[in-house]
């Protein structure tokens, strides 16, 4: 089955060269701190009435003297990154959990557009470039069907995750831990579980059916990481920095991730888009067909 994804998604196995980047890039940006937060303080005009004042008489039938203009309120500070993170999570919980026979995903990058599409029962298709726009009908998939990095889990499992982000994050490595999971050095250490954890966050909010609570869990653990900053208003969301020079694009309202430069493949690896603006996602429960 990986070949087969490989073979039609026309990647580059990610294990060594990007996944070496991309552990790079992380465990720099994670040895640094959470900056203080910054507090303005705003001044005031005080208006101070001495006892030594003028009396301003007022004459019968004189119009009463204007009531001083209210002060304009500050404007609200942009919101953080953690508060947007946060934001999403509270948007994710409440999102509805969606149904369909398909699981399909839809990643737009700036040269191309793939699809894929895959059932409960491991029932997989795959269209893009290489499939020259046709829905093409893989391998039937002998046990879990989706991927986080690194690590295959049934529709089951990923119903069945831990919805408390600190219980969430012990899931993952304590399955990375136990899985077979290599890169060009030999198998995972702690520092790549850690770096596969990290990315394992992002697949369950963009490319993999985790319900509502589990990717509000999700959200909630990615805002837990250092120097998570907000890139301001992006198309389709809230434009997020995060470790590994990770971008995300999220919309809090719905807790969707519409837009990322880094994602899992459906076969558990990962892929990184050079581009500046990223690859758009689009992740739903369907009933339409592969067409």
């Amino acid at each position: 089955m990986d070949d087969l994804l490989r073979t039609a998604l026309d990647v580059t196995d990610p294990a060594d060269e990007v996944v070496a980047r991309s552990r790079h890039r992380l465990q720099n940006h994670m040895r640094g701190h959470v900056p203080g937060k910054r507090i303005a303080w705003i001044s005031a005009g005080i208006a101070v009435t001495a006892a030594a004042a003028v009396a301003i008489a007022v004459l019968p039938g004189a119009p009463p003297p204007p009531a001083p203009a209210p002060h304009a309120a500050p404007a609200p500070e942009p919101a953080t990154g953690q508060e947007i993170l946060l934001a999403a999570a509270t948007g994710a919980a409440q999102a509805d959990d969606g149904s369909g026979a398909y699981w399909h995903v839809t990643i737009e990058l700036p040269y191309d557009t793939y699809e894929h599409w895959t059932t409960a029962d491991g029932r997989t298709w795959f269209k893009g470039r290489k499939s020259n726009g046709e829905a093409w009908k893989l391998a039937r998939i002998e046990g879990p069907a989706f991927s986080l990095f690194a690590v295959s889990v049934t529709l089951d499992q990923l119903r069945a995750l831990p919805t408390d982000p600190v219980a969430l994050k012990a899931w993952i490595a304590e399955a990375l831990l136990h899985s077979d999971a290599r890169s060009s050095k030999g198998p995972f250490d702690a520092e790549d579980r850690e770096m596969a954890t990290f990315y394992s966050l992002i697949s369950l909010v963009s490319t993999v059916p985790a319900p509502p609570e589990v990717r509000a869990a999700a959200f909630r653990a990615l805002a837990a990481y250092p120097d998570v900053e907000s890139l301001g208003e992006v198309p389709g969301g809230q434009g997020l920095l995060l470790p590994g020079d990770a971008r995300l694009v999220v919309d809090p309202a719905t807790g969707r991730v519409n837009g990322t430069s880094t994602y899992v493949t459906a076969d558990g690896g990962i892929y990184s888009v050079s581009e500046e603006e990223g690859a758009r996602i689009s992740a739903v429960w369907t009933d339409t067909p592969p067409a």
